[in-house]
């Protein structure tokens, strides 16, 4: 058996999850097992499994042409570190209880360093207009290199700044850039931190006016932009000076709302109950917001208006045109 891939030495943060890769050949194909030896001096290798360390630890492997194996581990703590060997071999007794196998085990290592997580505090300010985002990272005994800024996933600013102070200005105001930003500091390893801009959902109808016919379900939608999510929703609907809360128990309401939007369904509209203004409520850990939409129902009939006035003006017309004729005097006497 011998290595074509052999698992890389790493470091990460508490907390973090770290994955080595290890690839063998021969023929055989060979068996890969993982052993572990920690930083105490006491500690000897140990054999890893799948689902060892209270389930953190995941091992897949895959054994066609040649043999494969992954080790990842999640939530790390300081006992993480150490040495993760990956061992291969295809010798028939290699596992034998009393017989040395007649090929030893080859081994391949790599060390995984654990660092404590330093702690970072976030701080979102106003003034003249503007959003201003910082990170501080305290005790910061890493070599920095630089900074970025992110926000769904796409880079707003980044330096090759050292320090362990970074900032980012927004013009404009909370309810228009809310959401959750990322503050990276560039290490080894990687830091990163999330600074969130929170504010009472900005509810928004899909559409402020919605038309249906008598008979057919109206669809009433709104949705909310900002964060955080939606974590309730409601509909009422105006009539007579009073809001009556719609609910799906009524049996014509069918109300479905996932996170950051909702959706009322009304069945079999009706030109008297339904034609009105619905409002939409939402509301979150920093308040609530509304919107309204504007239902209006039409009689089935309303396809066939235009048709029938084009009928009764040509019907209008011909009946004048009659009358006219017949009331006309001849302007000769036929012999």
């Amino acid at each position: 058996a011998g290595f074509i891939k052999s698992p890389l030495s790493q470091k990460r943060l508490a907390q973090d999850s770290v994955e080595l890769y290890c690839e063998a050949i021969g023929n055989p194909i060979p068996e890969i097992q993982w052993w572990f030896e920690g930083n105490d001096p006491n500690e000897t290798y140990a054999q890893l499994w799948d689902g060892a360390r209270q389930d953190r630890v995941k091992i897949n492997a895959t054994y066609n042409l040649h043999s494969t194996s992954t080790i990842s581990i999640a939530n790390l703590t300081g006992d993480d570190s150490g040495m993760y060997e990956c061992r291969a071999s295809n010798d028939p007794d290699r596992n034998h209880l009393s017989k040395s196998p007649k090929v030893k085990w080859i081994r391949s290592q790599a060390n995984v360093f654990v660092i404590e997580r330093p702690e970072i505090t976030t701080h979102v300010s106003e003034s003249s207009g503007k959003l201003i985002l910082s990170c501080n990272m305290s005790a910061a005994h890493l070599t920095i290199t630089g900074h970025k800024w992110i926000h769904r996933e796409k880079i707003l600013e980044q330096d090759e700044n050292p320090g362990a102070f970074t900032s980012y200005t927004i013009d404009g105001k909370k309810e228009e850039h809310s959401g959750v930003y990322e503050c990276v500091f560039e290490a080894n390893p990687q830091i990163r931190a999330q600074v969130n801009i929170s504010v009472p959902p900005q509810v928004t109808a899909y559409k402020k006016s919605e038309h249906g016919n008598e008979g057919d379900t109206g669809v009433l939608t709104c949705k909310n932009p900002s964060f955080p999510a939606v974590t309730s929703w409601s509909w009422h609907k105006s009539g007579h000076g009073v809001s009556a809360l719609l609910e799906n128990a009524s049996g014509r309401y069918i109300i479905k709302s996932d996170g950051n939007k909702t959706e009322l369904r009304i069945l079999k509209l009706d030109i008297e109950q339904d034609t009105g203004d619905y409002f939409c409520n939402g509301t979150n850990s920093y308040g609530s917001g509304d919107a309204t939409v504007n239902l209006r129902v039409r009689s089935r009939l309303a396809a066939l208006w235009p048709f029938l006035g084009i009928v009764a003006e040509v019907l209008v017309l011909v009946t004048i045109i009659f009358i006219y004729e017949k009331r006309r005097k001849p302007d000769e006497v036929p012999d």
